[in-house]
């Protein structure tokens, strides 16, 4: 039975299910615009701790870039540990509710998507859902995301004593930091990668969330090439959608001698909200192209036939029996 390609039924799904592409940009985006507002909020809290005296509102209302800059230094002087306060608990919150809500975002789309194949396959087999698998996986990336940020500073640290002023060329300086920060983002991506794999087994078979992990480790060893397939593949078309994407944003800024401002930032926002729904609904087509391989026929290797190397050994004269020989010696060569 010929193998059907995970990239091809990645796609399928998409078209098949658009509801999954549609819960992915629902929950997605909802997060995103629950945690603008709640920076929105914290940062409005924060102004309002701070003391504005009558001398400084003078100055903000001089409209000069000078007395301005005066007037902000003197009311945010002094605010230092109230912000750094205000950011770690932001931060906290906005982890923690990343954890809860991505939890249950990706654990519906997976236990959707495994119904799916397994519907289509035939196959009784059920979803296990286990969230506390899910949610250790994604507290374990955004560690990993943490650990890279911090990293990233670490790598401009280690840069700063090659600096111009010990007599070191800039480009030596930007060349160590770049290839750290490059460095950095690899080692995180495919953390990164492998803890999404991951979720697919926690979902999936009900695995914690090591066994998960590990899983997903003994997938890509027995599957890599299918999984790259479908990862190249997306990737391919993400990029396409971004130079599309990127050629339509042109039209509206092409347009500003023609249209009014409000115009072209809407249309500039509708390209930019378009562009992101396309990656959403890329996303999920990737991930049910590995969901695919996870839960697909373990492929069948080909053994090849036999061959025999050389011919049979023909019968020469040199290999026919000589009748003289001792061991013939007991027949008798009398005719009866």
């Amino acid at each position: 039975m010929k193998q059907r390609s995970p990239t091809l039924e990645g796609f399928r799904a998409i078209f098949r299910i658009p509801s999954l592409g549609l819960a992915e940009i629902a929950w997605r985006w909802s997060f995103a615009v629950a945690v603008r507002a709640f920076l929105v909020f914290g940062a409005l809290q924060f102004l309002d701790t701070l003391p504005v005296t009558s001398s400084e509102i003078a100055l903000l209302r001089t409209r000069q870039p000078a007395l301005v800059a005066r007037a902000i230094s003197h009311i945010v002087h002094g605010s230092a540990p109230r912000a750094v306060a205000a950011a770690v608990v932001i931060a906290l919150c906005v982890g923690i509710a990343w954890i809860c809500v991505g939890s249950l975002g990706r654990a519906a789309g997976i236990r959707a998507m495994l119904d799916y194949f397994r519907v289509a396959s035939n196959s009784s087999q059920t979803a296990v859902w286990r969230l506390s698998s899910m949610m250790g996986l994604n507290f374990f990336r955004l560690a990993a995301t943490l650990a890279a940020a911090v990293a990233c500073l670490g790598a401009l640290f280690l840069a700063s004593p090659s600096s111009p002023e010990a007599g070191t060329s800039p480009g030596i300086v930007a060349l160590i930091f770049f290839a750290s920060v490059a460095l950095i983002v690899s080692v995180w991506s495919m953390l990164n990668w492998f803890l999404s794999l991951a979720s697919i087994f926690a979902i999936g078979e009900g695995r914690d969330t090591f066994g998960a992990l590990a899983s997903a480790v003994d997938l890509f060893r027995s599957r890599s090439g299918p999984i790259l397939a479908v990862g190249t593949w997306f990737g391919l078309a993400h990029a396409g959608a971004f130079f599309l994407f990127s050629v339509l944003a042109m039209v509206p800024i092409a347009l500003t001698k023609v249209l009014p401002g409000r115009a072209v930032l809407s249309g500039l926002l509708v390209v930019v909200l378009l562009y992101f729904a396309v990656v959403d609904f890329l996303r999920v087509g990737r991930f049910a192209g590995y969901v695919y391989v996870s839960c697909g026929p373990e492929p069948v290797p080909m053994v090849p036939a036999p061959q025999l190397f050389g011919s049979p050994p023909s019968l020469t004269p040199s290999a026919r029996v000589d009748q003289d020989e001792p061991i013939l010696s007991d027949l008798s060569t009398n005719p009866i």
